[in-house]
């Protein structure tokens, strides 16, 4: 795979992981949050690039593969956050204004999706805007 798909590959991987901390924020994650990042991610994301992944899949699917992946696991959704702040700190020249817009959008989308947001989840909301800022 090509450095810069591989990158791209990794954005992916880390706003599945960013996307599964919103929707586990408050311990459970409801059905309704899944299908907030399921449209939105065929709605907005994969219309973001020619990014492909190694299976010559649109790369954008790497949010749900990864956030599938974290669910099957139930993994803790705290570290997730800081692995995808760490990254975005490292990397913040593939953030452009309009990921940037699509990340918020999306965090509010799961977070608003299954009776409002909770205290938990507007924390992590207010942290993802503080980040991007």
């Amino acid at each position: 795979m090509e450095q810069q798909e591989k990158i791209i590959s990794e954005l992916y991987q880390h706003l599945g992981r960013l996307f599964y901390a919103v929707a586990n924020a408050d311990k459970k994650i409801h059905p309704k949050e899944i299908d907030a990042l399921l449209k939105d991610v065929r709605r907005y994301w994969l219309d973001i690039d020619e990014g492909v992944d190694e299976t010559g899949s649109d790369a954008a699917y790497q949010i749900e593969i990864v956030f599938d992946w974290l669910m099957a696991e139930e993994m803790e959704p705290q570290d997730h956050f800081k692995e995808f702040s760490d990254f975005y700190r490292e990397n913040k020249e593939l953030f452009s204004p309009r990921i940037k817009e699509l990340t918020r959008k999306t965090a509010r989308d799961i977070a608003g999706s299954f009776a409002g947001k909770n205290k938990s989840e507007l924390i992590l909301l207010a942290k993802i805007d503080q980040l991007l800022a």
